[in-house]
């Protein structure tokens, strides 16, 4: 994919989260540069955060479609989705991993996007400590069948597969390459992902 003049590249090490502050009316895309990576999106203000139990209730959808928002706790919008060049199966139901969820798995230690969140917070100066919000978990595929039952199926997304967001609010805009190995749904070995933080469009 070509980058436009201006734009700020943040790879992310496989398994480990990196943060980047954005303004309103820049965008950020995350890109899949190997395919099969599950990427958990989280956003901030200094006193908000993207919420997605709120995000369905205003967008009647489980998750939005491009041009609709994601909104806070407070059901102010803090970002647009504005581009989508995967297939478009993304997941909005199911928690960050964490500490717990590994122990659960008989993999205590095991690294996790609650704990990649607070170090990417904390790499870049944000305060945040309160519990880890629900993410947008991009790329992950966990379709919902007739009998309410869900699967865990493997990313679909190929190499260079990506999704931009726009921001509604100046934010600080986390991405965990989830380490979730022992789930499927990572569709290889867990790889890295990419942000790009673009410029105003009209700018």
């Amino acid at each position: 994919m070509e980058v436009s003049p201006g734009t700020t590249r943040v790879p992310v090490p496989a398994g480990t989260g990196r943060a980047v502050r954005v303004s309103a009316g820049e965008r950020v895309r995350v890109v899949d540069p190997e395919g099969g990576q599950v990427g958990d999106v989280f956003a901030f203000t200094d006193t908000e955060h993207h919420s997605a139990s709120h995000t369905r209730a205003v967008t009647s959808r489980l998750f939005p479609a491009v041009g609709e928002h994601f909104v806070t706790q407070r059901r102010r919008p803090i970002l647009t989705l504005v581009e989508d060049t995967s297939p478009g199966q993304h997941d909005m139901l199911i928690a960050a991993c964490d500490p717990e969820r590994y122990a659960a798995l008989g993999a205590a230690g095991h690294r996790s996007c609650a704990e990649n969140l607070r170090e990417a917070l904390a790499a870049v100066g944000h305060a945040y400590a309160g519990p880890t919000p629900q993410p947008i978990n991009v790329f992950m595929r966990i379709p919902v069948e007739p009998d309410g039952q869900l699967r865990w199926l493997a990313a679909p997304t190929a190499p260079g597969d990506s999704i931009t967001f726009e921001a509604v609010l100046d934010c600080t805009v986390v991405v965990s390459a989830c380490p979730q190995d022992i789930v499927g749904i990572n569709a290889g070995p867990l790889s890295p992902l990419m942000i790009e933080v673009l410029p105003h469009p009209e700018t």
